[in-house]
């Protein structure tokens, strides 16, 4: 699936974080660094990063508790796990590899802590395009039945511990499916056999719950922050929404990231939520028109 992306580990506090680069480095265009969301891996990135890195350097990551980065203990109030510790991952990734400043192309969870990235070190992210997620704090403050319904693991991963972790260590390819509804036929064999290697990985089910306990703990204590104080997304921004998804029908995405935001751009996708794995070609398309160089 990787034959020309290089694999890597990075150490940040005694956690060690899984990555893949690949691309010119001389290309004269910000390095991508792309990351996925929940349950996934940087397996869904297969459509899209070996093209994006025929032309620039891309960095993938494996988010903490995922994949193949370490599942370090949640601590309390899932600390660990907030986007704000997420992000700083990123930054030592990147820095390790001598990016300084870079772009980010982001799904899902790893949208959210693109969000907390470009928020908390502006000098770093130079633009960002996330995939299928309104604002994290929108999305509770305006919880409605049918989201409640659609995105039910919300709801279930902060419950407290140990009730979900229980039910997932007790069938973790179970959880899977239903967690993201294996029904099409987008999802590449190799790439799934990765999801379930990785979700069945010791300490899987923990972290997972603990990175959605921060979600709906410290992570909407430090939205708020920014809210309060008027800081909001200074770097241009363009979001993609599946038109068939729940983000799409429960939300108006655009106007909810303008709120956030200062330059946002985005459109809806006729896609699910999985918009890399589904429409990989819009995906590209956009990509290679919004990170043109300024």
């Amino acid at each position: 699936m990787w034959t020309d992306l290089q694999s890597l580990t990075v150490q940040r506090d005694g956690i060690t974080l899984f990555a893949r680069q690949g691309g010119p480095s001389d290309s004269g265009l910000p390095p991508l660094l792309l990351l996925h969301g929940h349950p996934q891996t940087m397996a869904m990135w297969h459509r899209v990063a070996p093209v994006l890195a025929q032309t620039r350097r891309v960095v993938l990551m494996d988010l903490r508790g995922y994949g193949d980065s370490d599942r370090p203990p949640a601590g309390e109030g899932s600390a660990a796990y907030a986007k704000r510790e997420m992000a700083l991952d990123a930054v030592a990734l990147m820095q390790s590899l001598g990016h300084e400043r870079f772009a980010v192309l982001a799904h899902d969870r790893g949208a959210r802590v693109a969000h907390r990235l470009a928020l908390d070190h502006p000098g770093a992210v130079t633009r960002l395009m996330l995939l299928d997620i309104a604002p994290t704090l929108a999305m509770y403050e305006g919880t409605t039945e049918a989201f409640a319904r659609g995105y039910w693991h919300w709801f279930f991963l902060i419950q407290p511990a140990p009730r979900p972790e229980r039910f997932i260590e007790a069938d973790p390819l179970a959880y899977l499916r239903e967690g993201m509804g294996r029904s099409g036929d987008f999802f590449q064999p190799a790439a799934w056999a990765e999801y379930e290697r990785c979700i069945q990985r010791p300490g899987s089910a923990a972290a997972v719950c603990a990175d959605y306990r921060a979600g709906a703990g410290i992570d909407l204590t430090h939205d708020r922050a920014d809210r309060d104080a008027g800081r909001r997304i200074t770097q241009p921004l363009r979001v993609l929404w599946g038109a068939n998804g729940v983000v799409g029908r429960c939300f108006e995405p655009l106007k909810l990231w303008q709120d956030a935001a200062e330059h946002v751009t985005g459109r809806a996708v006729d896609s699910g939520h999985y918009i890399a794995e589904e429409a990989p070609e819009v995906v590209l398309a956009e990509a290679a028109e919004f990170f043109k160089p300024d």
